[in-house]
């Protein structure tokens, strides 16, 4: 029970249509290895995987509004791994006023950051209402995308619910995932 459940690392006073930097992982559920298999360290992805590759690729062109850059991505066996970038775009204009950095400080920082500013600027967590232009917007496209192509091959394709998703906050935060999405086929199976 929650064995493959991933707890989300959410801030909850972060609004995710925000500019910044995101380390993204989504699961197929019950960790079935639809993408491919890994082969001496290298991923050979099945046709269900080149889907997921192509769909994740597509991205930039099915939301040019958005100011997206992708980064790294990894299509695992039963997994996906990438960083994605959401920049300065019509949806997100209050960033230009408040920078990535001081919205992950706490109200008492030498710049005289307020959270009660930050707080006041978002919709908080607990309300309900269309999610679109954001992070979530995104994967849920995305997975809907992969899932609808996926089920023409095997009507039994399915993600698991959600996404774990990671706010990448420098540079140095930065590289070191882009080594953990390039070396996940080298380490596959070891942490089992």
């Amino acid at each position: 029970m929650g064995k493959y459940r991933i707890d989300s690392m959410r801030k909850q006073y972060w609004n995710y249509a925000w500019c910044g930097k995101y380390f993204i992982t989504i699961v197929l559920n019950d960790r079935e290895q639809w993408f491919g298999e890994i082969i001496k360290g290298k991923m050979h992805l099945s046709e269900m995987g080149k889907l997921a590759k192509d769909e994740w690729e597509q991205t930039l062109k099915i939301r040019p509004d958005m100011n997206i850059k992708l980064d790294s991505f990894q299509v695992m066996p039963d997994h996906f791994h990438a960083i994605i970038e959401i920049g300065k775009n019509p949806y997100n204009l209050f960033i230009n006023e408040i920078s990535f950095s001081k919205a992950l400080v706490n109200s008492n920082d030498k710049h005289g950051f307020s959270m009660d500013i930050l707080k006041s600027s978002m919709n908080p967590k607990s309300e309900f209402g269309p999610q679109r232009k954001n992070l979530s917007s995104i994967i849920r496209g995305f997975k809907s995308a992969v899932t609808i192509n996926c089920r023409k091959i095997n009507s039994d394709f399915a993600w698991q619910s959600g996404y774990h998703e990671e706010l990448i906050p420098d540079n140095e935060a930065l590289e070191r995932v882009r080594w953990y999405i390039r070396n996940n086929p080298k380490n596959w199976g070891k942490k089992k």
